[in-house]
């Protein structure tokens, strides 16, 4: 299972966490805890996450969520113990300062979507 850490309100975030949501299906790998909340802090997700038994983790939310949340998220996941942590959406440029923090990927539409289902389904041991 892959856990989404929601950045925001759900009109933030829902559009996202429902494309990664399916993305991930379509991979057998189901959501765990509640995909319709969303989190302030990293910190809130991250206990969440733990909470939830996830082994991965994907941060939903919008552009400006991300540019004031998605480090804070990322560095708060890895800390609880997220293998893998991947953002719906590109990277708008930031993909090595997120590397940096734990980010692993992106899931959006025109990614390699077989090819991140294999690293996630590798991640949780499928």
């Amino acid at each position: 299972r892959v856990f989404l850490a929601n950045i925001g309100n759900l009109q933030d975030f829902n559009v996202r966490a429902t494309f990664a949501a399916n993305a991930f299906a379509a991979g057998g790998i189901g959501i765990a805890g509640n995909s319709d909340h969303g989190y302030d802090t990293g910190a809130s997700a991250a206990d969440a996450f733990k909470a939830s038994g996830a082994k991965i983790a994907c941060i939903c939310g919008s552009e400006s969520g991300y540019g004031e949340k998605a480090i804070d998220f990322a560095q708060a996941l890895k800390t609880e113990g997220a293998s893998q942590i991947w953002l719906a959406g590109r990277a708008g440029g930031n993909e090595e300062a997120y590397a940096g923090f734990g980010i692993d990927g992106y899931i959006y539409v025109g990614a390699d979507i077989t090819n991140a289902l294999k690293l996630a389904q590798a991640a949780i041991g499928v």
